[in-house]
C-alpha cells in the first residue's frame, strides 16, 4: 500500500527585505513604516476590521440553536443506533463551538477583553469541554512564531516531528511513529478530542492558568452534564458507543481544520531573518474553497489574513485576501493558496518527508 504524496510546496526560506515582482518596477513607496504597516492602511481604509455585531450575533445563535437542538434530538431519539448518526452531527457543532471560542480569545466579537474572557470561557469550557486559559497560552505562542521549530508550540515534537531535523533527534513514541507519521495522521486524529480534554485538565495546574478554580469548575460542570446526559439517555453500550463516535470525529473535524493551516509550509529555524509580513505569510496557507469552506472551517481558510490581523471579524477576511494577495504581488511576498484536498496531500507529504532521517536509520 502506498500514498502518493504531494510535492514540496516551495517557498523561500528567506526573502529580501523589498523585491519587486519579477519583469515589474519596483512600486512607488506609499506613506512611512514598514510594508505591514503600508498593508495594514490599505486594509483599514476598508473598513475591514470594524465590528460585525449582526454576524456574530446570528452565528452565534444558529450555533447554540443547533447545541441545544441536539441535547433535546438525545432524549427525544431514545434507545437507538440511529443515536450514532447524532453524535457525528454533535461532533460539528461541537467543533463550530471550538470556532467560536477562537474568534472571541482573538477579539474579533467584542473589543472589551473582560466581554472576551467571559464568552471564551462559556464557549469553551462551559459547552465545548476545553480550557480556554491553555488554548490562548498554547496558540498566543503560536502566532507570536508560527512554524518555529523552537518557538511554536503546535509543531513541537511530541508524538509527531515536522521537520527532518526534529526526526533526527527524535526518540521512544515520536521516533516509532515518524516512520509512518504521514500514514497515521488521520487515524491519529481520532484520538484529539481526549487529547484536548486531557490536556485542559492537566493545565489547571500551570502557573500559567490565570483562573484555574473557574476554568477547572466550568470543565467540570460540562462533564457531568455530558456524561449525565448521555448515560441518562441511553444504556451503557449505546452511551460509550455515542461517546466514542463524538470525540472521535470531533478530533478528525478539529484536525482537518487546523491543519492545512500552516503543516507543509516554511518552517522557520532560529538562523532566519524575517519580518512580521513575511514570517506570517511564508508560514500560512490559504485554502480556496467557497462559502461551505469559508463556513467549515470558521474563516481560517484565508490563514494568511487570519495572522496578519488576528482581531478581524471572519466574515471581512475574504475581502482582505485579496488585498493581501495584490500587496504581496506588488512586493514580489510569495503569497500561498490552494483547494482543501490538495492542502492536505501537502499536508501528508510534508510528513512523510520529515519522517526520511528516521526510515534510513532503520
Amino acid at each position: 500500500m502506498s500514498i502518493e504524496f504531494a510535492t514540496k510546496t516551495e517557498v523561500p526560506a528567506e526573502v529580501p527585505a523589498e523585491v519587486p515582482a519579477a519583469g515589474r518596477a519596483a512600486p512607488r513607496p506609499e506613506a512611512g513604516g514598514s510594508d505591514f504597516a503600508r498593508l495594514s492602511r490599505r486594509v483599514a481604509r476598508a473598513g475591514l476590521l470594524d465590528r460585525r455585531p449582526l454576524y456574530y450575533t446570528v452565528r452565534f445563535g444558529l450555533v447554540l440553536l443547533a447545541f441545544a437542538g441536539g441535547g433535546y434530538a438525545l432524549f427525544a431519539l431514545g434507545d437507538t443506533w440511529l443515536q450514532l448518526a447524532l453524535a457525528a452531527v454533535m461532533s460539528v457543532v461541537f467543533a463550530q463551538v471550538a470556532l467560536i471560542s477562537h474568534d472571541l480569545a482573538h477579539r474579533q466579537v467584542f473589543s472589551q477583553r473582560l466581554h472576551s474572557e467571559i464568552g471564551g470561557r462559556i464557549a469553551a469550557n462551559l459547552l465545548m469541554g476545553m480550557s480556554y486559559g491553555w488554548w490562548m497560552n498554547k496558540h498566543t505562542r503560536h502566532h507570536a512564531n508560527p512554524n518555529h521549530e523552537e518557538r511554536d508550540p503546535d509543531v513541537a515534537p511530541d508524538i509527531l516531528v515536522w521537520s527532518e531535523r526534529q526526526a533526527s533527534q527524535a526518540n521512544g513514541l515520536a521516533r516509532f511513529i515518524g516512520r509512518r507519521q504521514a500514514y497515521l495522521f488521520f487515524p491519529l486524529l481520532l484520538l484529539e478530542g481526549l487529547n484536548l480534554s486531557f490536556n485542559s485538565f492537566r493545565a489547571l495546574r500551570s502557573p500559567t492558568m490565570k483562573r484555574p478554580f473557574l476554568e477547572g469548575t466550568l470543565l467540570v460542570v460540562h462533564f457531568v452534564v455530558y456524561f449525565g446526559a448521555v448515560f441518562a439517555a441511553l444504556p451503557p453500550g449505546k452511551a460509550f458507543a455515542f461517546i466514542g463516535v463524538h470525540q472521535a470525529l470531533l478530533g478528525v473535524y478539529m484536525g482537518c481544520v487546523f491543519a492545512p493551516n500552516h503543516k507543509g509550509m516554511l518552517m522557520v529555524t532560529p538562523g532566519m531573518k524575517l519580518d512580521f509580513l513575511r514570517r506570517q505569510v511564508l508560514t500560512s496557507r490559504n485554502v480556496r474553497g467557497g462559502r461551505f469552506v469559508d463556513a467549515a472551517m470558521g474563516g481560517l481558510n484565508y490563514q494568511v489574513e487570519h495572522h496578519l490581523f488576528p482581531n478581524m471579524p471572519s466574515p471581512a477576511l475574504a475581502e482582505a485576501a485579496r488585498i493581501t494577495r495584490e500587496f504581496c504581488a506588488e512586493k514580489g511576498i510569495p503569497y500561498y493558496e490552494t483547494g482543501l484536498l490538495r492542502s492536505y496531500r501537502e499536508v501528508l507529504g510534508h510528513l512523510h518527508r520529515a519522517g526520511q532521517p528516521i526510515r534510513e536509520a532503520g
